[in-house]
């Protein structure tokens, strides 16, 4: 079974009132971590009552809040539980439905998961502003897909075992950018079985999550749209263009994007810019929660041909790891391109200092900065910038800024100093201030 870093976190919020609230694409494994949740917590002496919506025989359950609450007091009459809800985006109203349940104060934990519904995405999130806490579970990363294959031998031990053992690494990290990171897909056995299980992942996404959301719609074009954008990840993506090549409507275009972003399909960056004259401020640029599930869509799945192919493969992940690192913080992900060409892959935007995050698929041997990122540099003068590569370790200073050359293994501690850097930010002006940001640490 393949060990999720999420688990931990999700563990330490059991202890709090709020509904834990666990979400996340179809099939990234979040029946898998209840079930964890479930052993560790009986292990430990606690009653647990677990019903989903996916089970016929739980449905009945679900009909009200007042049968639901016979069902937990069946089990556990009035003592303490906690009560595991599956696949709640099925529920009608579940947003309704769940903050009933916890505004009358129930001696029961809640932990609810849903797959990214519109219903879950939009409807649940606002019913229960104040009253839940979101952990988003991705596909599998690579630093997980890293301990999985090495048997957890390694743990808390990766990058030197990524450092001592560079074609095994670079073997591995082949291995994730072609099939990526679903936990059906990592623990197949043949890549026939791979291929197999990306495309009843894929139907299923199709199937179940758009066909019932597009009302009069056609899952085809959608499904067209979906290959056109794998075809264009990590590039600037002209709206027109694409309704053109997709053989859509503006308008129809639109919703068709939403759709994929509210389901946890692919992720919009959006631009960063001060001159509107001079930097592109419109043409998003697209990339994949699942770099697999990319090459599934463009017929590369675990056959990735050319270097090109591969970088952006590679610039997908590190757009994942950025996301993952960084998600519910104050920290918000950009791209920069310039109406001359400059461009860098990746912004980092802070108040005043932006960092800037350039990939580089290859394996440098010395410090180099491209023109586009010593541009950026002058024009915002940031105080650091990184340069995500596979093998090198280096600092090189430009002007005030420090030049950060990071093997791409290292950025998730790097980005985890980075966040609590700023928690200790926090902490020290709450002591100063205790009414001015009390409560606020947390957006979700």
């Amino acid at each position: 079974m393949i060990q999720r870093t999420i688990l931990h976190e999700i563990r330490d919020h059991l202890s709090q009132p709020e509904i834990t609230l666990i979400s996340g694409a179809r099939q990234v494994g979040k029946t898998t971590l209840m079930n964890m949740l479930m052993d560790d917590l009986v292990k430990a002496g606690k009653r647990v009552l677990f019903l989903s919506m996916d089970f016929e025989a739980d449905a009945p359950f679900f009909q009200s809040q007042v049968r639901l609450i016979d069902r937990i007091r069946l089990e556990f009459g009035d003592r303490p539980g906690f009560v595991f809800l599956d696949e709640i985006q099925r529920k009608e109203n579940a947003g309704i439905f769940l903050k009933g349940l916890y505004d009358m104060k129930l001696p029961w934990k809640f932990v609810i998961s849903g797959s990214g519904s519109i219903e879950l995405k939009e409807k649940i999130y606002e019913s229960l502003s104040g009253r839940k806490r979101i952990f988003e579970l991705a596909p599998v990363s690579f630093h997980e897909f890293l301990d999985f294959r090495t048997d957890y031998k390694y743990t808390g031990r990766l990058s030197g075992f990524v450092r001592a053992n560079g074609p095994r690494s670079l073997e591995l990290l082949n291995e994730y950018l072609n099939f990526g990171g679903y936990p059906r897909v990592v623990t197949a056995g043949t890549v026939r079985d791979k291929i197999l299980t990306i495309n009843d992942i894929f139907q299923s996404y199709i199937d179940r999550d758009i066909r019932q959301m597009m009302t009069g719609g056609q899952p085809e074009s959608f499904k067209r749209l979906i290959r056109l954008l794998a075809s264009q990840t990590g590039q600037m993506v002209n709206l027109s263009n694409l309704s053109n090549d997709a053989q859509q409507s503006t308008p129809t275009l639109q919703k068709h994007l939403w759709l994929a972003q509210k389901t946890y399909f692919i992720r919009m960056v959006e631009p960063f810019y001060n001159n509107p004259a001079k930097e592109i401020t419109k043409s998003p640029v697209v990339y994949y929660t699942d770099h697999g599930m990319r090459n599934f869509a463009i017929n590369t799945f675990g056959n990735i041909q050319s270097p090109h192919d591969y970088g952006f493969a590679f610039q997908n992940l590190v757009a994942n790891t950025l996301h993952s690192g960084l998600y519910g913080t104050p920290f918000s992900i950009h791209y920069w391109r310039t109406t001359d060409k400059a461009e860098v892959d990746f912004i980092i935007a802070r108040k005043n200092d932006p960092i800037a995050v350039e990939v580089k698929f290859s394996a440098m041997k010395k410090p180099a900065i491209s023109r586009s990122l010593r541009s950026f540099i002058e024009r915002y003068h940031p105080s650091s910038a990184w340069i995500v590569n596979l093998s090198l370790s280096a600092s090189q200073r430009t002007g005030a800024c420090e030049v950060r050359f990071m093997p791409f293994f290292d950025l998730p501690d790097v980005l985890w100093d980075l966040v609590q850097s700023i928690e200790r930010v926090y902490l020290a002006e709450e002591k100063a201030f205790p009414y001015k940001i009390k409560g606020n640490r947390n957006p979700h």
